[in-house]
């Protein structure tokens, strides 16, 4: 069985498409190597990108285009809604078949090394990576953002796993990982009111009493004029979509607010999709061979 292996790095530009397209062609021309999708957001000032191949062509693509990002990005003067603290703000590794985590680790290692040997950029390992238990999760790594990591980089305790212990300031300072499958997920409500949403991912984060497996955060969409609850669906076999979007329904009720819709960042496994269609549509006893995909691949 071939190895194949999944990488989405986030870049922190969502504006200029010239920008974003130089960087997917940096992916696009490593050999053996699929592009599988690519968004950007204004708002955020980010986008999202995701590839497949096999371990050596993914690894060299994760370089090129850091490489690239890093020739074309100036963080100094990023704004954007997003957390973000570097050109490359995330690069994880994510097993899909005939590879294993330990594998999607060492693969983190090598490339985290390379971009700091090569490119002068701190890095951090995160998630499964992480190479002390306060840097598995990539809000604490963050902490501070490109800003508050030009000094607080400098404290003890705080030192990249590569590279030099100061900001790059124009590339930053990129987190390098690797983790299971994971869904970017927001959910937009009618109001304009950024604090009531900043409440909600309270009450629904795990590092503030919430699911375990999620992460969250409010921000406000200028485009739009709306408050957004921004996810991460760490485990969504152990949080469902459905299950986190009645919770965010129900939470925003408090406040006399309604959901207007919501919106998946990037790609997701089928199964999340099935398992909200069938709490919705209350299907009882659904199995995979009935959808007609799953015969198809058969």
């Amino acid at each position: 069985m071939a190895k194949v292996v999944e990488c989405v790095p986030n870049f922190s530009e969502g504006r200029n498409l010239e920008v974003i397209e130089e960087i997917i062609g940096s992916i696009k021309a490593v050999a053996g190597v699929k592009l599988l999708d690519y968004s950007h957001d204004e708002s955020h000032n980010r986008s999202v990108v995701t590839f497949i191949g096999e371990p050596g062509p993914v690894k060299e693509a994760a370089f090129q285009a850091a490489k690239k990002a890093a020739s074309l990005i100036d963080m100094s003067g990023h704004e954007g809604g997003h957390p973000r603290m570097g050109a490359t703000d995330v690069l994880p590794f994510v097993p899909i078949s005939g590879i294993d985590m330990k594998e999607c680790i060492e693969m983190a290692s090598e490339v985290g090394r390379r971009l700091a040997e090569e490119l002068e950029i701190p890095v951090y390992l995160y998630e499964e990576a992480a190479t002390r238990p306060e840097r598995k999760n990539l809000s604490d790594v963050r902490r501070g953002q490109y800003e508050g990591l030009i000094e607080g980089i400098k404290e003890p305790g705080r030192e990249p796993d590569f590279g030099p212990a100061e900001v790059n300031l124009k590339a930053g300072v990129t987190a390098v990982g690797a983790r299971p499958p994971l869904i970017a997920y927001n959910i937009n409500l009618d109001t304009g009111d950024v604090e009531i949403a900043k409440k909600i991912a309270r009450a629904i984060r795990g590092s503030s009493g919430g699911f375990p497996t999620i992460k969250g955060l409010g921000i406000y969409i200028e485009e739009t004029g709306q408050a957004q609850v921004t996810i991460n669906v760490c485990d969504y076999k152990k949080v469902p979509l459905h299950r986190v979007f009645e919770l965010v329904k129900l939470e925003a009720a408090r406040f006399g607010v309604a959901v207007t819709d919501s919106e998946i960042v990037g790609l997701t496994p089928m199964e999340a999709l099935v398992d909200a269609a069938e709490f919705y549509l209350q299907l009882a006893g659904l199995e995979p061979g009935q959808i007609l995909e799953n015969r198809l691949l058969e």
